[in-house]
């Protein structure tokens, strides 16, 4: 176990030989992180952790797959890809080009969930998904579109859940024991790095989707972050974040309004 002055070395020398900054991070959620990465790889004290992170690229790489989390599954908490269904998707669909942004997209499932709707909304032909997260090895998967098979029985659940109405099995081929989603959604989505902490805004987007990755971060970096978005939606387009995120006692929270009780707001004009 290190301790939280250990912690901020790190930080710092993580920071400086690499140019990662987790100085924005949740300090327990960190520590609870790095904690379980010291025990796993077996060191015997804190500097042979850190010499490591410092002279090694490929151990600093591992760190970072480690540290940032990564759990997500299609049509997370349906209600909400509903609410996405049936008021959200009608309106954008009047818009001639569609631009979406899975920002902490981890290893894509919600990316995939999102084209799913909009291919049953007839819109995925007009639309374009940009989906970043901070660590490439997840999204080396996301690009692939393979996920374990077992995982489609809850995934079906829940797409029938959110107003699916085909087989879920339409959208996938089978295969060793793993499920391969058809390149005619992949093929409207743009895979790349980028850095809450420090990028910038790189495009004009008519639907955001940052679900479950603010809780992990401190409060000015989750105020940055909000920021970045506001920064980044058209007029009148959606923000939407996970069930325990919210835009309440933001910069941004007066030039939203809250649809419904899921954590969907959409700017005012």
């Amino acid at each position: 176990m290190i301790d939280d002055r250990e912690l901020e070395v790190l930080i710092n020398e993580v920071y400086e030989y690499h140019g990662f900054d987790f100085g924005g991070y949740s300090r327990a959620s960190l520590k609870r992180r790095v904690d379980r990465l010291y025990q796993l790889d077996g060191f015997s004290n804190f500097s042979e952790m850190l010499s490591k992170v410092r002279s090694e690229p490929g151990y600093f790489k591992r760190m970072v797959e480690e540290i940032t989390v990564n759990v997500t599954e299609m049509f997370r908490d349906p209600l909400f890809y509903k609410v996405l269904r049936e008021e959200v998707l009608p309106i954008l669909g009047t818009k001639p080009f569609i631009r979406f942004w899975h920002a902490g997209c981890s290893s894509g499932e919600e990316v995939y969930s999102m084209a799913i709707l909009l291919k049953e909304a007839n819109l995925l032909h007009k639309s374009l998904l940009y989906a970043t997260d901070i660590n490439p090895i997840v999204l080396d998967t996301a690009k692939k579109g393979i996920f374990p098979l077992q995982m489609m029985k809850q995934y079906s659940e829940n797409y029938m859940t959110s107003g699916g109405k085909k087989d879920f099995s339409h959208y996938y081929t089978a295969n060793y024991g793993f499920a391969k989603f058809g390149e005619d959604l992949s093929e409207k989505m743009v895979f790349s790095e980028h850095n809450l902490v420090s990028d910038g805004s790189f495009n004009e987007f008519d639907l955001i989707l940052c679900r479950n990755v603010l809780i992990y971060f401190d409060k000015d970096l989750q105020e940055r972050a909000l920021c970045l978005f506001d920064e980044s939606l058209a007029k009148l387009g959606y923000l939407a974040l996970g069930t325990k995120e919210t835009i309440k006692f933001s910069p941004i929270q007066n030039r939203f309004r809250q649809l419904n009780r899921e954590k969907i707001w959409r700017k005012t004009e």
